[in-house]
């Protein structure tokens, strides 16, 4: 059972979405609470990140997408972005030849938002040393901060993260899991991720696609706690929560 209308911040009803001419979603329906971390969980090549980029106009969809009560779905993706959907893309896609300041600069949208040396202080100290330093030279965990730190800049009434724990160190995981769960605090997340341990300890709510399609929604710790269910629809074992993957890496050319 999803929840109701007037407790979501992102309603999302009958969307379809191409990649070309192959269609990737069917009639996918689904809402975010406005508070918490809803995990969008599934097999590799259901459909994941296309539902985000779908979210945002970045691919060719149908349906109705309504943001706080408001119809987006006809807004192209500089509007959606305006309105207070912040996006942290599977691969970063930090702009590596200009300093980690300059990238934190042009991603703020206005004289709003925190103070970027308080967000700094409070989320990712790792960084403050390298206000200077070209973004393209960070690790991977660092470029994965400095992409959190460029939304969390601005005032967003939801954020859409794509696996940001993809390929990093356990304990820079950890770093990043830190980070997402003190963000969730102020705004809700709708959260791509394959490890469910981060799962586990950070959503409150799970919708699962196969095929394209939603196949459950509901508490994430009920659809974690049934390993019939979490080894049915995501081919793992929800009792190895803590070092299990979501079908594992990247879902390839059709996420």
């Amino acid at each position: 059972m999803t929840a109701p209308a007037a407790t979501a911040v992102l309603a999302v009803r009958e969307l379809d979405a191409w990649i070309g001419l192959q269609q990737i979603l069917h009639r996918v329906s689904f809402e975010v609470p406005a508070t918490g971390v809803t995990a969008l969980l599934g097999r590799n090549g259901v459909g994941k990140t296309t539902t985000l980029r779908a979210l945002l106009a970045l691919v060719r969809r149908s349906g109705s997408v309504t943001l706080a009560g408001s119809r987006i779905d006809a807004e192209p993706t500089h509007r959606i972005v305006r309105r207070g959907i912040g996006y942290v893309p599977e691969n970063r896609e930090v702009f590596a030849g200009l300093t980690v300041a300059e990238n934190l600069q042009l991603a703020r949208r206005g004289p709003g938002g925190p103070d970027r040396d308080q967000l700094l202080t409070e989320l990712f100290p790792d960084l403050l040393g390298r206000l200077a330093q070209p973004a393209g030279t960070l690790s991977g965990g660092q470029q994965q901060m400095v992409a959190l730190a460029r939304v969390l800049l601005n005032d967003n009434r939801a954020l859409l993260v794509d696996e940001p724990t993809k390929g990093l160190a356990p304990r820079v995981v950890d770093q990043v899991a830190d980070a997402l769960a003190v963000a969730a605090e102020r705004l809700p997340l709708l959260l791509v991720e394959q490890d469910l341990a981060v799962v586990g300890r950070l959503a409150t709510r799970v919708v699962v696609l196969a095929e394209g399609r939603v196949v459950h929604t509901g508490p994430a710790a009920d659809f974690l706690g049934d390993q019939a269910e979490v080894r049915r629809l995501l081919g793992v074992s929800g009792s190895n929560a803590g070092g299990a993957n979501a079908g594992g890496g990247s879902d390839g050319g059709h996420r």
